[in-house]
């Protein structure tokens, strides 16, 4: 049975799942990896992370653990044109390289393209993040000579070597440049972030599994999309995230330092501690 919850019900919840301390962790579900995130919404009662409150609407549900420096997650969003699928189709058989596991785990071809990018500094690779307000855009740029000649002088090669053009003259092609329309953008994360409880957690090892504890919980109200892009815009604090080899596209990710996540909201209070 799916449970119900009112804005004061699941609070109440949140905080008795506090206090129940460490909790063995539901096993890994067929198409997903479990953990804390399932092991929540199984305490919740509920199927997804994103569910309606009968009072306020629909909820997105986070977790992140404790003192985590990984970044969290804000919604994934393919780059247009879409129709092309940019990053399978062009970024990854044109600017990909040698996956790590390629010739072990896969065939000896799989490429990778994987980078999480800003707009403060190009990558090793030569790619960076940039905030068009004229064209209301964020693009991703590629600059050949950003790419760093002492970590990344064999990519340099393998490139002039794949383009037969040297480096300087290596650009991306105008028909695939990768963008995302700030309106679409927004759609998509005010659908998913409109309102937000963060819940925070800390995880350790026993004989019997993975155990995690509950113990903190932020609720966050009133998504504002501009915020986000004066972060991604103007600190070294919000990202853009490719995660794609040959034989699967993770999807393309916007994430933010977790710290920061509260100034994406209009209003921000912890409800459980």
């Amino acid at each position: 049975m799916i449970e119900e919850y009112t804005k004061e019900s699941l609070i109440r919840r949140l905080d008795e799942i506090k206090d129940m301390g460490w909790i063995l962790e539901t096993e890994k579900r067929e198409k997903n990896q479990g953990g804390p995130g399932n092991t929540l919404e199984d305490l919740l009662g509920i199927e997804e992370n994103n569910f309606p409150l009968p009072d306020i609407g629909e909820w997105e549900l986070k977790t992140h653990k404790v003192k985590s420096t990984a970044l969290l997650t804000l919604a994934h969003h393919e780059p247009e044109p879409r129709d092309k699928k940019v990053v399978p189709n062009y970024l990854l058989p044109n600017f990909g390289w040698p996956h790590k596991q390629a010739g072990k785990k896969y065939p000896e071809t799989e490429k990778s393209f994987r980078q999480t990018i800003n707009s403060q500094k190009y990558s090793d690779r030569g790619f960076k993040i940039n905030v068009d307000y004229t064209q209301d855009k964020v693009k991703m740029d590629f600059d050949s000579m950003e790419i760093n000649d002492s970590s990344q002088m064999e990519y340099k090669v393998m490139l002039e070597d794949r383009f037969e053009k040297p480096i300087e003259q290596i650009k991306i092609d105008p028909e695939y440049d990768p963008y995302w329309d700030f309106e679409d953008l927004n759609i998509s994360m005010e659908k998913k972030l409109k309102n937000t409880f963060l819940v925070e957690y800390m995880e350790r090892k026993t004989e019997k599994g993975k155990e995690v504890k509950y113990v903190r919980v932020l609720m966050l109200e009133d998504f504002q999309f501009d915020n986000y892009l004066k972060l991604l815009n103007d600190k070294n604090s919000a990202f853009v995230d490719f995660d794609a080899r040959t034989g699967h596209n993770h999807g393309t990710k916007f994430r933010i330092r977790k710290n920061l996540v509260p100034l994406l909201y209009k209003k921000h209070e912890v409800v459980v501690e």
